[in-house]
This record gives structure tokens, C-alpha cells and sequence, in this order.
């Protein structure tokens, strides 16, 4: 079997990406947690074998409650998907990180509560080293890939994910900003994690689509001209996501790395002694093992 890069965007990138490919097809994916977000796009950019899935379904169609989390990340190991990068919108809080403008994240607080937030509920116990959230090697080739084709980026951002579909309150929000956070969304979670599980180097770019409400909006601008701002910010930063995530398809980079800790990450976890784990469990997670 390829390997393959996997890209998971939301719709507007995705489209203009699937474009660029050739080679392409439709894959619909069985798996063992249901049916993925929409039949994900396996083909070629460049010389590389890239496996496309959109986030939030045809048509926008799923929140981010209804993402299907597991099914995506585990449909993308079967397809022969050994590390990805992932675009989400988020909204910013701090006053340097302005609309517009990508961040490559390093760290996640998570605060959802209603996700599958792990393969090995049947299984025993497993526990995944998280202290590096998204792979280190990937964040630096992004990083560096970046600086190549003069594309100003935040080099490192916590993401606070937060279950929605509401924004956050203004206490929220300040809350947020007083743990540390710089960046809120609600789509990372428990994405970074189980791509964790299935073995799979995971980097995310944020795209900053406006302040979040610690800070208040300009006085005299009224709810239609904010919302023209802030779809105009979102598509400024669609645009410098997509250039970007061309420029590291394109590059010499090894975005598949075997060795690197990401590919290892179950050598240690599995903690239940095997001889008492359901021989169907094994099999039916045997993918995330490879």
C-alpha cells in the first residue's frame, strides 16, 4: 500500500485543493466507528499521494459535535495515511495573533465533552504520550516552508477547543486567554488525539477569522459589516493556507518520516496484558498498529 500525506480542511480550501489534483477518486471508507465526514479524495499533487477529506461534509453540512472523528482519522491509516496536515478557523486572543494571519500550532487545551475522544474504549487501557501534540518535525517543515515563499506566520499558538456550537461568553473568553490560550475553535479536539492513537504525525494551521469577544468590536460597526469582515479575514487566510500547504507538497521535504516519534507512539501505550485483550478488539484495531 502508498503512503499518503492526508489533508483534512474545511470546504473552501479542500475545493480549491481537489482542483489541483489529478489522478483522482472518490474513496468511501468502512470502518469500524461508522461512515467519515464525506467519501475522502485520493490522488496525486505533484509526486505526492495525498488523501483529502473535508471536515464538516459536503455543504458544510456537520458542527463540530457531529464530526465523526474517529471515523475520519481511522478511514485515513486504512487508506495508507501516515501523517497530516489540518486547516481550521479559530478566533484570536491575543491582540499580536491579528485576523488574517495563520498560526502553526503547537499546544491544545480541550474542553469538549461530548466526542469520542479515543479508539480503545473495547480495548484496554491505552495511554498515548501527549506532552508534543502536533509532531515537532512537521510544525518545523511548515515553519521553514513558510519563511521560503515569505509568508508571515505565527510559529507557535494553544489552541483552546471548546465543545459548542456557541461561542464563547466574555468570561469565557477572558478565562481562555488568562489559561494561556492564544487561539479558540472548536474542531482540533479530539482530532490531534487520535491521530496520536493511529500512529499519525498531525500539524494543524489555524486561521484567525477575527478577535474572540475579550475583545470588543469597533463602536458603530454593525453586526453586516463585521460579518463582511470577518469572512473577508477568513478568505485572506484560506488563501495563504492553501500557498502554503502547495509550497510543502511541492517541496523535498520528508513529510513521512518512520522513525519519527509520532510512527511510535503505541510502543509504549498499550498497559492491559495482551493475553486479555478480545482477539476481535485486535483485529478490529489492527490498523492503528501499522
Amino acid at each position: 500500500m502508498a503512503q499518503l500525506i492526508g489533508i483534512i480542511t474545511g470546504t473552501g480550501l479542500g475545493d480549491a485543493l481537489a482542483e489541483q489534483m489529478v489522478d483522482s477518486q472518490l474513496q468511501e471508507v468502512e470502518t469500524p466507528f461508522g461512515k467519515t465526514s464525506a467519501d475522502i479524495l485520493v490522488g496525486k499533487f505533484g509526486q505526492r499521494n495525498i488523501a483529502l477529506l473535508n471536515r464538516h461534509g459536503q455543504g458544510h453540512e456537520l458542527s463540530p459535535s457531529e464530526i465523526p472523528f474517529a471515523a475520519n482519522i481511522f478511514a485515513l491509516k486504512e487508506l495508507g495515511v501516515r501523517a497530516v496536515i489540518t486547516t481550521g478557523a479559530v478566533g484570536s486572543l491575543r491582540e499580536e495573533i491579528k485576523p488574517g494571519e495563520l498560526v502553526i500550532v503547537d499546544q491544545f487545551i480541550d474542553k469538549t465533552f461530548r466526542r469520542q475522544v479515543s479508539f480503545f474504549g473495547d480495548f484496554g487501557a491505552v495511554h498515548c504520550e501527549m506532552s508534543e501534540p502536533a509532531c515537532p518535525r512537521l510544525r518545523n517543515i511548515l515553519i521553514e516552508t513558510a519563511q521560503t515563499i515569505n509568508l508571515k506566520i505565527h510559529s507557535k499558538g494553544t489552541y483552546v477547543c471548546m465543545e459548542g456550537p456557541q461561542f464563547s461568553t466574555h468570561a469565557e473568553s477572558l478565562m481562555h486567554r488568562a489559561w494561556g490560550g492564544d487561539l479558540v475553535g472548536m474542531t482540533a479536539m479530539p482530532e490531534a488525539k487520535l491521530a496520536r492513537e493511529a500512529q499519525i504525525c498531525y500539524v494543524l494551521i489555524a486561521l484567525a477569522s477575527d478577535y474572540d469577544c475579550w475583545r470588543p468590536h469597533d463602536e458603530g460597526q454593525n453586526s453586516k459589516t463585521l460579518l463582511q469582515e470577518i469572512v473577508a479575514n477568513l478568505q485572506k487566510a484560506t488563501d495563504n493556507s492553501l500557498e502554503l500547504i502547495k509550497a510543502v507538497l511541492r517541496s523535498n521535504s520528508e513529510l513521512i518520516y518512520e522513525q519519527c516519534t509520532c510512527r511510535k507512539s503505541l510502543d509504549l501505550a498499550v498497559w492491559t496484558d495482551k493475553s486479555r485483550i478480545a482477539p476481535d478488539e485486535k483485529k478490529k484495531l489492527e490498523t492503528l498498529f501499522e
